[in-house]
């Protein structure tokens, strides 16, 4: 049995950066993540950080207050979910959210920015250089230096606790076939990430109709979630989940951003010289990002856009959300075909018309998919020559 100050359960953006805190403050460091690598969903996202009160909205002149933030952060969920907001913890969060990315920068992370994202009023948007594996590479170097202890494959199956009182005093973890148990002096943080992977909490709270539905990270099954129930917590708010939404298959092996340096000189003349850019270049390394886990828009569906599965079938009324989402989920490999005719093709080839976005930043049409994901978009002259190309009975889909 070892003893630790403080244990942290999963090695993503979150988890890194409380072990990372603790640690800085003189705390005796473990963290415990349950696959070989560290990086969860924050290593395959884009990147972006929202904050108000920056140093980088102050260079760009724009004029913003944490409060204003506040009021914005509202507007981004429908008025029923909104209502069942945690009004104190998004005050806290956003509060210190300017705080967070200066103590980010000054580990030697850059960023791009600030950028619009709609509702918000002002310029929020801080874009990490190149993209979001660089949190986890700099985090997991700077608990390193600070003495932190960090153990892949290992998942935590169960937290100890006083038999008296019930309070959390550490982990057991599974590692290469053997339960160890670690005390923790200061407690236990959870930062296992969400279930939107884990088919029966979805069922449970959402209903089974939503549990073929998958998310983008296939191990974010809702460890700490039931970690935290089995402890005794209460789980409020479980059926309030994103979409569920559809998303344009991943591309194979690793993507642009991904590549790139997140360490060293390059990364520092990167940050230097990105301000620099002209605006279409920037916007052509974004698109890039956006051809990757987008979503098409709702648009598309409503201007006539129709789904097939494999066998060249329609099998859904795609403007009905979520049943839409559903029935896909139920398709053969949970995959579907959009299929767009020359009419659309051409709509959807100059603004405002557009496949998929990233607001204000850039957006992504129809030939930016032709070239840039020829994995999952193709265009032929009619339809025998897409049934071709993509093997579907041309009978079916005709």
């Amino acid at each position: 049995m070892s003893e630790f100050d403080l244990i942290v359960v999963g090695a993503g953006g979150s988890g890194l950066a409380a072990a990372v805190s603790a640690a800085e403050q003189g705390a005796r460091v473990l963290v415990l993540e349950k696959q070989p690598q560290p990086g969860g969903t924050t290593g395959i996202a884009v990147g972006s950080l929202t904050a108000s009160e920056t140093r980088i909205q102050a260079r760009a002149g724009v004029l913003d207050s944490w409060e204003e933030h506040c009021v914005d952060a509202a507007k981004f969920a429908d008025p029923e979910i909104e209502a069942r907001n945690n009004d104190p913890l998004r005050r806290a969060f956003l509060r210190q959210a300017a705080e967070t990315l200066h103590w980010l920068m000054e580990m030697g992370l850059k960023f791009h920015g600030p950028s619009p994202e709609p509702p918000n009023r002002v310029a929020r948007m801080h874009n990490v250089v190149p993209g979001a594996k660089a949190y986890i590479a700099t985090l997991q170097a700077r608990l390193t230096r600070l003495g932190g202890e960090l153990i892949v494959n290992a998942p935590v199956v169960r937290l100890l606790q006083d038999d008296v009182s019930g309070a959390v005093l550490g982990v057991v973890a599974s590692i290469e076939g053997q339960s160890i148990e670690y005390l923790a002096r200061h407690g236990v943080v959870l930062a296992a990430g969400d279930y939107a992977n884990s088919a029966e909490t979805i069922a449970r709270f959402k209903g089974d109709r939503f549990a073929a539905i998958e998310g983008i990270n296939p191990f974010a099954t809702g460890d700490g979630h039931r970690l935290a129930e089995a402890a005794g917590a209460e789980l409020v708010n479980m059926d309030v989940t994103y979409g569920p939404e559809l998303r344009f298959v991943a591309p194979p092996g690793r993507s642009f951003q991904q590549l790139l340096p997140v360490r060293g000189p390059l990364v520092k003349a990167i940050g230097l010289l990105l301000p620099l850019v002209p605006n279409f270049v920037l916007n052509r390394m974004i698109r890039r990002l956006l051809v990757t886990w987008q979503h098409p828009e709702e648009a598309l569906f409503h201007d006539g856009a129709i789904l097939v599965n494999r066998s060249g079938e329609r099998f859904c009324e795609e403007t009905v959300w979520p049943e839409r989402e559903i029935a896909v989920a139920e398709q053969p490999s949970k995959e579907a075909f959009l299929l767009l005719d020359g009419k659309l093709v051409e709509r959807y080839s100059v603004w405002p018309h557009f496949v998929s976005t990233a607001p204000k930043i850039a957006y992504a049409y129809v030939r930016d998919y032709l070239k840039l994901r020829p994995d999952v978009a193709v265009q032929a002259m009619d339809l025998e020559g897409l049934a071709r190309a993509r093997e579907i009975p041309a009978d079916n889909l005709r």
